[in-house]
């Protein structure tokens, strides 16, 4: 099995180059060091059944892509992969002549809209729902749907619980019959000594639904109850997304945020203002420079010293930029595929001396 050791004793590697914040100019003194670069297989592998598209370090800050993997993700225009074939000349540290046949002109196309700015919109999407769990972080003690139910009292309702609290009576001796043509309407009958054996209103704290009751025809309701399903399947919902997010948030990343007091990951924001600039530049300009030119602005934006609405208001204004240049842009649609698989094919067929 190739390990990246091996790639580098064996001369395998095509190209590697420093990425992430450093090629963006975006490094502070606390930034990793990323390195993404490209491999060719040993020729027994690369025609026989070893086939290896990728190899990562156990951190995957370090990631080589097998040459022809590089290709079909360029031909996709995956953002990540673009940006390592438009690296600066300062953060090559290794690079193979062959590798000069692949110009980043011959990938860019009309797609970018969707890898660049599509990605991007996504994560403001998860930044919005972000800055929802922050704003509204949901009680450990999950709620019942008891909770959701309420009692019909005069021209309103009151909830479920304080009816019964000041009419002393128990959910478990109480009964429910459906009433017809309704959503969530319910008779509600009451057996003070249990005799009647009523199912309750729910059997268990975790039951997903009120329990209906045989209830003989000559009881009377005592009250009429409505049971907001909706808004319960809604509430779990939420409740399983926040933990399942509590689980598993960077709690270094979100103490920074916390102590901003923004409401939103900004280093994740930082990046996806930058990813829609540098959409915004394919479409303006044809061409793809990941230096930035505004280095100060993002690194404000990473700090939290912008409100998350202002942050919002900065990508509204790229996307509706970006939707501007890309009506008038000449690129293609699509990367050329016959063009590019091409190259592919002659910087294979010089690897592995195939005339």
């Amino acid at each position: 099995m190739l390990a990246i050791k091996s790639l580098k004793s064996r001369n395998l590697i095509l190209l590697e180059s420093i990425s992430g914040s450093r090629s963006f100019g975006l490094a502070t003194e606390n930034s990793d060091t990323d390195i993404r670069g490209v491999y060719y297989l040993p020729k027994e592998d690369f025609f026989g059944l070893h086939y290896i598209p990728q190899i990562s370090n156990e951190t995957n800050d370090i990631t080589y892509y097998e040459i022809g993997r590089f290709v079909e993700l360029l031909q996709k225009n995956n953002p990540n992969i673009l940006e390592v074939l438009a690296s600066p000349e300062d953060c090559i540290q290794h690079k193979n002549p062959l590798m000069e046949l692949l110009k980043p002109e011959d990938f860019l196309s009309k797609l970018c809209k969707d890898t660049f700015a599509g990605y991007a919109i996504s994560q403001i999407r998860k930044a919005k729902g972000l800055n929802k769990k922050i704003l509204n972080p949901i009680d450990k003690e999950r709620k019942t749907i008891l909770d959701f139910c309420y009692v019909l009292k005069n021209q309103g309702s009151v909830s479920l619980k304080k009816w019964l609290r000041e009419s002393g009576k128990d959910q478990e001796k109480c009964g429910l019959v459906s009433i017809d043509n309704t959503k969530g309407m319910f008779a509600l009958f009451y057996s003070e000594t249990g005799d009647l054996n009523y199912k309750g209103i729910i059997q268990n704290e975790e039951a997903n639904q009120v329990s209906v009751s045989s209830v003989p025809k000559d009881e009377n309701p005592v009250a009429y109850l409505f049971c907001n399903l909706d808004a319960y399947s809604t509430y779990c919902k939420d409740y399983r997304e926040y933990w399942k997010w509590v689980s598993e948030r960077n709690e270094d990343r979100y103490n920074v945020n916390q102590t901003h007091g923004q409401n939103y990951d900004s280093k994740n924001m930082m990046h996806t203002i930058r990813l829609l600039q540098s959409c915004e530049q394919i479409f303006k300009t044809g061409s793809l420079n990941i230096r930035v030119e505004n280095r100060e602005e993002l690194l404000e934006i990473k700090a939290g010293n912008w409100s998350y609405e202002a942050v919002m208001d900065k990508a509204e204004s790229l996307i509706q930029s970006i939707e501007h240049y890309h009506s008038r842009s000449t690129l293609p649609e699509f990367p050329d595929l016959d063009k590019t698989t091409k190259i592919l094919v002659n910087i294979r067929e010089e690897l592995y001396q195939i005339s």
